[in-house]
């Protein structure tokens, strides 16, 4: 058995609030586990994204998360859970005035191949983007994979750049 209290989980840069990894301390080996704390204008994810290979159940402890869909936007609230299958686009905000707080599972471990779409100013449109760190590794940055411009920056705790 393992145990962890969330509040002993050092957070993490993420395009919310408050990201906190449980996986590994836990000791996952076949599932990942991650809880959010989501501002207003916070997201789950840095871009329109799907896995390859993995499933995710988002279940919503406090507030209300709009997942953006292919067939259009999704409100999940507290006590309620949604999932997106292997390959399906989707992207969750806080576009409420109510802090959000989920708990994300996804199935298996591996994302295999992921598309990350954001928009790219440069290209004048959605394009699929690298995240990486930068060179002083305090942020994440993406960067459109056609013309390589940077298309969106994260601090621990800040959406800097972005726009739900």
């Amino acid at each position: 058995m393992e145990r962890v209290a969330v509040d002993d989980v050092d957070g993490r840069i993420g395009p919310a609030a408050m990201v906190r990894g449980l996986t590994e301390p836990l000791g996952l080996t076949d599932l990942a586990m991650n809880y959010y704390e989501l501002d207003p204008g916070d997201s789950f994810a840095y871009a329109y994204h799907n896995h390859e290979i993995q499933e995710e159940v988002f279940y919503v402890i406090e507030g209300t998360a709009t997942f953006e869909t292919e067939s259009g936007d999704v409100d999940v609230g507290p006590d309620e859970a949604v999932r997106f299958g292997r390959e399906e686009f989707q992207r969750g905000w806080n576009r409420g005035d109510e802090r959000v707080v989920a708990i994300a599972l996804g199935a298996p471990l591996s994302y295999g191949e992921s598309v990350t779409l954001r928009y790219c100013p440069e290209c004048e449109g959605e394009t699929d983007n690298d995240l990486g760190r930068a060179d002083d590794e305090a942020a994440v940055v993406a960067h459109c994979g056609r013309c390589g411009v940077e298309t969106g920056r994260w601090y621990r705790g800040s959406m800097a750049g972005e726009v739900p």
